[in-house]
């Protein structure tokens, strides 16, 4: 089965919201879905439109729209200025630094250098936005995934695509955070054991986060870890006044979300209690 992301660039985020199917993720978030068979007849596109990613990237043009227009009138003023830049291809390179700089801006707009009768310098800089349809400009919040399960309805296409992704995130952990690798063992024996202890803790995540799924926590593993991480035990020291020393061993209070995390597990937010050892 070829199921992969694929983010439509240029003309191809092409969206029927009459044609679509809503969906309503794991997090509680609609989802619009199209299906489109490919002129090939062996592979479907589906594409996604997601009310949260429409917002992020309308943001995001909102952000890079004026810079880049900004930065084309700076190109403008300098050619009425006296000792401005002129040179038409020193011009030509600094509006391809300015397009590399624009988060695919660039490519909505038309812009005409004027040369001078000697054709070397410019004397005046033009532009108009041309949106090119099917883009992040025009169509927000798409994406496309490519298939070749031609038979499989847009829900089931999608759902398989989110375990798919989840599955990869897990192994990455595996190889990272659980300690897959490196392996230093030498012996056979040792690094079938070492495989089997990182396969033991994937069971023991995959555990933890079906029963966080059902108190609505759908963070990714990495998320819960980087959450998890931040409670520490510590150690404090006294000298008593006989001459003794008073350890205090406890661990640190739970922020908020581990607090959550502890909670919809059933655990102690303050896990190993409080320990006193006199030496």
């Amino acid at each position: 089965m070829l199921l992969k992301p694929l983010v439509r660039r240029g003309g191809d985020r092409h969206f029927d919201f009459d044609a679509a199917v809503t969906l309503t993720t794991a997090s509680g978030d609609p989802l619009r879905l199209q299906k489109v068979l490919c002129d090939d007849g062996r592979t479907v596109d589906l594409y996604c439109h997601s009310p949260g990613r429409e917002l992020k990237e309308t943001a995001m043009n909102a952000r890079f729209v004026p810079r880049f227009e900004a930065g084309l009138q700076k190109l403008a003023d300098g050619l009425k200025k006296p000792r401005g830049q002129k040179r038409l291809d020193r011009l030509q390179e600094r509006i391809g630094r300015l397009k590399e700089r624009s988060r695919g801006i660039g490519q909505h707009y038309q812009i005409t250098l004027e040369p001078d009768a000697s054709g070397r310098n410019a004397v005046a800089l033009t532009w108009k936005q041309d949106p090119r349809a099917g883009s992040r400009l025009t169509d927000p919040g798409v994406y496309c995934l490519t298939t070749n399960e031609t038979g499989w309805d847009e829900a089931t296409l999608w759902r398989t695509y989110t375990m798919l992704t989840d599955l990869e995130a897990v192994f990455r952990s595996l190889k990272s955070d659980l300690g897959l690798r490196p392996v230093f063992h030498t012996t056979e024996g040792r690094t079938e054991g070492h495989l089997f202890i990182t396969v033991l803790a994937y069971q023991c995540v995959h555990l933890i986060r079906t029963e966080l799924h059902k108190h609505g926590i759908h963070d990714s593993w990495a998320t819960l870890h980087r959450i998890l991480s931040v409670q520490r035990r510590v150690t404090a020291t006294f000298r008593q006044p006989d001459g003794h020393t008073l350890n205090v061993r406890k661990s640190t209070l739970a922020e908020p979300d581990l607090r959550n995390i502890y909670q919809a597990l059933a655990l102690n937010p303050a896990p190993g209690g409080t320990r006193k050892l006199i030496t």
